[in-house]
């Protein structure tokens, strides 16, 4: 038997989170006093790397109703934005209704583990039904064993090579 008893309770955590884990972070869109929270969250997701131009239309768009790009954030019980998403509204072929790209999701490092990503995923799954997109995709590190330990509990993964013409 591999892992053990401790093992599947771990698995059990990660796969069953409890009522609590969700219940312990609010999830609400951007607004513009998140600013400087958000900016510390998005050079730790750039790996200090976004050009400051870059970041400062990021932001516009992210508050802007006239774009497709939107974010939410995720709080502890004292108001700390601990996590941000950002996703992209966009139209298909294949569809009348919208797909939704989730381009990032991020968690401060001292909150991993404690469900403020799947609370995110769970915020924007209820978007979805409520606004009838027609599906949600994203793309991720293949290399990434967090994050693919996450969305394999919510997506199907599909074996697509991904291709950039720089």
């Amino acid at each position: 038997m591999t892992g053990g008893f401790f093992y599947f309770l771990r698995l059990c955590r990660d796969l069953f989170p409890t009522y609590k884990e969700y219940m312990s972070f609010s999830v609400k869109p951007l607004s513009p006093h998140d600013r400087p929270q958000w900016q510390k969250l998005w050079d730790q997701n750039n790996l200090g790397q976004a050009k400051t131009d870059v970041t400062q239309e990021t932001w516009r768009r992210l508050l802007a109703e006239d774009q497709n790009v939107h974010g939410l954030g995720a709080y502890n019980e004292a108001g700390d934005l601990i996590a941000i998403m950002h996703y992209i509204l966009h139209p298909v072929t294949g569809s009348i209704a919208p797909v939704c790209y989730m381009q990032d999701l991020f968690t401060a490092p001292e909150y991993r583990g404690q469900g403020a990503a799947r609370t995110l995923l769970h915020a924007l799954e209820n978007l979805h039904r409520q606004e009838k997109w027609a599906r949600i995709y994203w793309i991720a590190d293949a290399n990434n064993e967090e994050a693919q330990n996450l969305y394999k509990t919510f997506g199907t993964r599909i074996n697509f090579s991904f291709h950039v013409l720089i």
